[in-house]
């Protein structure tokens, strides 16, 4: 039944499948009956929800839709979203929550550090990341969790990496990023830790400005093209995002060691992992809050009239697994065309980091593999905990031997 026939939906994110992979089955209803549908907000704004591949990709693609905060509401609770997004408009250096001009001129002066050259030049040090995890595994008696021990701290690293984090910060830093960004910390706890990365990075700031290091934070600073403010803000929203790519990390995993032929392919055939990153990105789509914009006019949508002010919201899972867009979509094939798939978005705001996401993905799972050829999981496939949050789609604990 419609959203529109029957009222507006909630959305739609809990996942009761057997198979841990699957979207909501109730996405798939919705976009075989009404693709654009009436959705509740927890704050009682009433928007839309769009399952629908194509309307997806022409939203994403149409100026009429904005990423500006005084616009944008929710679908499910956020309380890291909550506590940054108080007042109509994005602190400093928040780009994602700007239209142009503001958000172009961060493009700008940010993409250079994205490229895939830049990558190329960091992917060494990453597999030095990689590599020392995985040393330290070793020397330990599995079982083990792989979260716990590579999926959660590889990212982490890499991003403090790049942004230049002192090494024997890291620890701490990292902490209170895992607090900020889990849907378990209560509000208190997100306060709490917010204040701390505030209060850690007015320090970094001065420390990169003294004494500038070989990293994106202190180029950022000594180029004086944005406040340390704003310097403050672009980093806490990369910090942000390494969330996205531990659970990229912990769920590809789980979906190779429990699609054995795929695994089989990787390994016989390492130059697939690009294809297989992609494949990953699109079948996992671990993005359960979705990409959310504002209409500024009056807008048709797939057949519905958007009224201006109203927020759409696209379900990454659902339009992942159009069939219309990805025969099969259930199936979990590392030789499928690897592109098309929304999880970074599409258009103006397209996600900046993802090529760093990328790289970290691959080095990630290559790296993992080479070493433990033998990867299998300690437990049966279904007693592996899921995180079950209504934010991203993940594995609580990664039980792994070899």
């Amino acid at each position: 039944m419609s959203g529109t026939e029957s009222g507006p939906v909630t959305m739609p994110w809990k996942r009761e499948h057997p198979c841990p992979f699957n979207p909501p089955a109730q996405l798939d209803q919705l976009r075989e009956e009404e693709p654009v549908t009436r959705l509740r907000f927890p704050d009682g704004h009433e928007g839309w929800l769009v399952t629908s591949y194509p309307i997806a990709r022409q939203l994403l693609a149409d100026n009429r839709f904005s990423a500006r905060q005084d616009l944008r509401h929710f679908p499910i609770v956020l309380p890291f979203a909550e506590q940054t997004m108080a007042g109509p408009t994005a602190p400093p250096g928040f780009f994602n929550r700007m239209d142009p001009p503001e958000h172009t001129r961060y493009r700008r002066l940010l993409t250079g550090y994205f490229t895939v050259r830049r990558m190329a030049q960091l992917t060494p040090r990453l597999e030095r990341i990689a590599e020392d995890h995985l040393d330290r595994m070793q020397a330990q008696n599995p079982p083990l969790d792989l979260m716990e021990h590579y999926a959660i701290p590889l990212p982490s690293l890499m991003i403090c990496e790049l942004l230049g984090v002192p090494y024997e910060d890291r620890d701490e830093f990292n902490y209170h990023a895992g607090v900020a960004l889990s849907m378990e910390s209560t509000p208190e706890q997100v306060g709490t830790t917010l204040r701390f990365i505030a209060g850690y990075l007015d320090t970094l700031v001065r420390v990169k400005r003294a004494a500038p290091g070989d990293d994106m934070l202190s180029d950022l600073i000594v180029d004086g093209k944005l406040t340390d403010d704003e310097v403050k803000g672009v980093t806490t929203l990369f910090l942000a995002g390494h969330e996205t790519t531990v659970n990229m990390i912990g769920m590809g995993v789980y979906a190779l060691l429990t699609h054995s032929d795929q695994l089989r392919t990787l390994l016989a055939d390492p130059s697939l992992i690009e294809g297989t990153t992609e494949e990953l990105l699109r079948f996992l789509a671990i993005l359960n809050a979705g990409l959310t914009r504002g209409a500024l006019e009056d807008v048709e949508l797939g057949g519905q009239h958007v009224k201006a002010g109203e927020t759409v919201v696209i379900s990454v899972p659902a339009v992942n697994w159009d069939p219309a867009r990805f025969p099969s979509p259930a199936t979990l094939d590392i030789t499928r065309p690897p592109t098309g798939h929304l999880t970074f978005g599409h258009g103006v705001h397209q996600c900046l980091g993802q090529q760093l996401v990328r790289i970290e993905m691959r080095i990630a799972y290559l790296s993992l593999f080479r070493r433990f050829p033998g990867l299998r999981l300690a437990v049966p496939a279904g007693d592996v905990p899921l995180r079950g949050e209504m934010t991203v789609h993940g594995v609580h604990r990664l039980p792994v031997t070899w």
